[in-house]
């Protein structure tokens, strides 16, 4: 049973242990949550058109089971970014629209899961509200998830009413017990920034803070036993305002709440490493000013736990004590062999017709490309998968920062991007050929499945970064008459940062540090001080890769779209790729030095034309290597 189904007509409820409930009597209930699915239902990658098993939801619907069969009292959430993410989910919105008779597939796996309730994240809006209407059938008589989901800092304009229930309080009967447990949910202010054409004059919000000191009260007077908070925020100690968009650490302070489940941010909690240093953050435990707590990940790789211990005093319900974990899709043993859990085979079966669709959809083009897009030579000269990959992440931060910060717009707006696939490990290359261009093709040149972020920092720090992505080559000795390789093939090529928008060259005779040359913004020499807003991604700019400046305090914006996407939506709008505008546009060279010897480097057999075609054109191919694996190429400093 549920109460509270009415947006302001709760049903009361009463003490709900019996009289004959003996004071000191302890319930346990399993709490579980599953977070920015993005409708990964499948353990399957649509832009590679290949199986990943480290993610989908049908394999947390494994671990779903196990902590069932474990905890008879249990209930199972969903903490938003649930119905946007993959291509499935963008066939189903644009491509062929769900009709309001069918059940959109994520809803129909959640359906078969018997998910307890669910809120609503950033990302539901990005279709629009009536497609989130229809498929939520929130206010329709279409199909939809049979569960409730809740959002209490939501609110549509024409009637000052809230866009979904601000928060349910289920009823379940555990050990002979009826239990009320009240569930409520928030999402980031930001949507009004981020989905601005479909929200604004439809709908407004409140600060999370102010809707959870608001409602817990509430659902506290109408009989909840505990509170559950489904924030679909980060974990982070930014001072509040009302429009703060990670406030899971505000809500721990508010008072009622007994457990969050946290999302949003993509991350881990409690991990131990995550939000080490936060003060009244237990990462060991889970706890957040002693509320337990949990992320539980995203895109369905972990599944976040609580059990709680209840205890009845004589006048209600209290938390005895609490547990905080995250449960793996995925594990490591001793020799670092993965393994992962099974998935189960109904969900596949459920979704059957869709994923089909979708694969289809998938393989067709999203554009058309009059060169070859090809990453053989990435880290001798400017190529034309960086550059497409740096206009497309300009155009968005630009975009961005226009409609929505405009104390930025002064500056001017850099990107960096590295190549991510030069073999490194591996990897193998990026080579796209003429043609048309699909989905999966994305992949090729973004192998991550990163979000954007922009970060703001002055001429010394860009130089710093600069001279960090520089520590990729080697050190060449212009007297040395032997050969000398120019790649430190123990740097990884993914922190070989292109920073396009200015000017600059290495010079690789310097020693690690001292490399970056000719630094230049529109013909001028960069100042220290000078301000920069640079589009990066999320690994970069919270200070992976180990680069001087950047830890995440630079951060000015916090996109929810990965770069992927970003990048696909620029293709679109472009339509044909063309080199003239779209290729390499060489804002970066080696300072000139005459080399006794030869300087050598390894790419593909047989690619040297693709040099050639992006303009680096002091490449020779040399000879293959004994065994045929790759090429070696001499490259020429002094031309």
């Amino acid at each position: 049973m549920i109460t509270g189904l009415g947006l302001g007509g709760y049903a009361c409820a009463s003490d709900s242990a019996t009289s004959s409930t003996p004071v000191g009597k302890q319930v346990t209930v399993a709490l579980m949550e599953t977070t920015d699915l993005h409708s990964n239902i499948l353990s399957y990658d649509y832009y590679k058109t290949a199986e990943d098993k480290s993610i989908g939801l049908e394999r947390t619907a494994t671990l779903i089971e196990q902590v069932r069969k474990e905890n008879p009292n249990n209930l199972l959430l969903d903490n938003g970014d649930t119905i946007q993410g993959t291509a499935l989910s963008d066939y189903q919105a644009t491509v062929k629209p769900v009709s309001c008779g069918e059940t959109l597939a994520q809803y129909k796996v959640m359906n078969y899961l018997k998910y307890d309730a669910g809120t609503i994240g950033n990302h539901e809006f990005n279709y629009g509200l009536p497609f989130l209407n229809q498929v939520t059938h929130n206010g329709t008589n279409c199909q939809g998830p049979e569960f409730p989901l809740v959002l209490a800092n939501v609110y549509k304009t024409a009637d000052k009413q809230p866009l979904f229930k601000p928060y349910v309080i289920l009823e379940r009967k555990f050990d002979g017990e009826t239990l009320r447990i009240g569930v409520i949910g928030f999402t980031p202010p930001g949507i009004m920034q981020w989905d601005k054409k479909y929200l604004d004059g439809q709908v407004y919000v409140e600060g999370v803070k102010e809707s959870a000191e608001k409602y817990i009260p509430e659902m506290r007077a109408k009989g909840a036993d505990i509170v559950v908070a489904l924030v679909h925020g980060g974990i982070s100690t930014q001072p509040y305002t009302p429009t703060v968009e990670n406030t899971t650490y505000y809500v721990a302070q508010v008072k009622g709440v007994d457990a969050i489940f946290s999302g949003h941010s993509h991350s881990f909690f409690p991990d131990g490493k995550n939000y080490a240093n936060l003060p009244n953050v237990d990462n060991v435990k889970g706890t957040i000013f002693g509320v337990p707590t949990v992320m539980g990940g995203f895109w369905g790789n972990n599944l976040g736990l609580i059990r709680m211990t209840l205890e009845y005093t004589g006048q209600g319900w209290k938390v005895a004590k609490a547990s905080s974990e995250l449960k793996p899709i995925a594990t490591k043993d001793a020799s670092g062999t993965t393994s992962y859990v099974a998935p189960d085979p109904r969900i596949a079966e459920l979704v059957k017709a869709e994923h089909e669709a979708t694969i289809q959809y998938v393989n067709t083009p999203i554009g058309q490309s009059e060169y070859r897009i090809a990453s053989f030579f990435a880290q001798v000269g400017d190529t034309a998968p960086i550059q497409l990959i740096n206009d497309a992440q300009t155009d968005y931060v630009r975009t961005y920062i226009q409609q929505n910060l405009p104390q930025y717009q002064s500056l001017p707006v850099l990107s960096a991007v590295a190549p991510f696939k030069m073999n490194f490990r591996g990897t193998g290359y990026t080579d796209i050929p003429a043609g048309g261009v699909a989905i999966k093709n994305v992949a090729d040149l973004y192998v991550y499945p990163n979000t954007l972020q922009a970060v703001k920092i002055n001429g010394e720090a860009l130089k710093a970064w600069l001279e960090g992505a520089a520590e990729q080559f080697n050190q060449i000795d212009p007297a040395n008459a032997a050969d000398q390789y120019l790649i430190n093939t123990q740097f990884p090529s993914f922190n070989f940062d292109v920073i396009d928008g200015i000017k600059y060259q290495i010079d690789v005779s310097k020693p690690v540090g001292s490399r970056i040359a000719n630094l230049s913004y529109n013909g001028t020499p960069v100042s220290p001080s000078q301000e920069f807003i640079v589009a990066t991604n999320n690994y970069r700019a919270s200070g992976g890769g180990g680069f001087a400046g950047l830890d995440g305090s630079q951060t000015v914006l916090e996109s929810p779209d990965t770069n992927r996407d970003i990048i696909v939506q620029y293709i679109k709008k472009r339509g044909t790729l063309t080199r003239a505008q779209d290729g390499s546009d060489h804002n970066w060279s080696f300072v000139k030095i005459n080399t006794a010897g030869r300087v050598l480097y390894e790419s593909a057999l047989g690619v040297q034309q693709a040099a050639l075609d992006d303009g680096i054109s002091n490449v020779s191919f040399i000879a293959a290597k004994p065994d045929n694996s790759a090429g070696i190429y001499s490259v020429n400093l002094g031309q």
